[in-house]
C-alpha cells in the first residue's frame, strides 16, 4: 500500500472556535479547507475548543496546534492531527490524531504520526516527542510499536482516561 500524501491544515482562531461550538457552518466561513459534520462533531468538539482558547492564551501555539488531516489522494479532510502545544522548556512535543471512522484502515493514521515525526525531527528545539495511547485502542497502540517508541509509564487524562506514555528522542 502506498502511503497517502496529507498535510496538516492549521486553522484560524475563529474557525477553532466555531468548530468547538460544534457550529460546522460558522466554521466552514473561515476554513482554509472543506470541513466535514465529523469534524464539528461529539468526536471532535472538545479538541477544537481546547485549541480555540489555546491559541488565544498561548499564541505561540498556534502552528503547533491540532489541523484538519487533510488527504491530497482524495482531495478531502480524513481527520485531525496535530501536537498539543510548541515544545516544552525540556524540547517535548505530544502528538494526537484521529481519523473519520470513514476512513480509516487507509493508511492515514501512520501518514500523520510519520509528518508529525518529520516536523519535530526538523525543529531544533524538540527533543522528545511524546504519544500517549489509551491501552483499549488496539489499532493506536499497534501503529505505535512499530517505530522506536519507548514506554514512559502511564498518565491519567481528565477526558480520555488511563493512557499509556510512549517517548521517542528526536535530537
Amino acid at each position: 500500500m502506498t502511503r497517502p500524501d496529507i498535510r496538516i491544515v492549521q486553522l484560524d482562531p475563529d474557525t477553532l472556535a466555531a468548530l468547538g461550538d460544534g457550529d460546522l457552518e460558522r466554521a466552514r466561513l473561515t476554513s482554509p479547507v472543506e470541513l466535514t459534520e465529523w469534524l464539528a462533531g461529539p468526536a471532535c468538539v472538545g479538541t477544537w475548543r481546547r485549541r480555540a482558547h489555546q491559541v488565544v492564551e498561548t499564541p505561540q501555539d498556534a502552528s503547533w496546534v491540532t489541523g484538519v488531516l487533510w488527504a491530497e489522494d482524495v482531495r478531502c479532510p480524513v481527520g485531525r492531527a496535530g501536537f498539543h502545544a510548541a515544545p516544552d522548556p525540556d524540547g517535548m512535543v505530544e502528538v494526537g490524531y484521529a481519523v473519520d471512522p470513514a476512513y480509516r484502515r487507509r493508511g492515514y493514521a501512520r501518514a500523520s504520526l510519520e509528518a508529525m515525526c518529520a516536523r519535530a525531527r526538523a525543529d531544533p528545539a524538540v527533543r522528545t516527542l511524546r504519544v500517549t495511547v489509551s491501552p483499549t485502542n488496539a489499532a493506536s497502540l499497534a501503529l505505535v510499536r512499530q517505530y522506536p517508541f519507548v514506554a514512559n509509564g502511564e498518565q491519567w487524562d481528565e477526558e480520555d482516561g488511563l493512557e499509556l506514555i510512549y517517548e521517542l528522542p528526536v535530537d
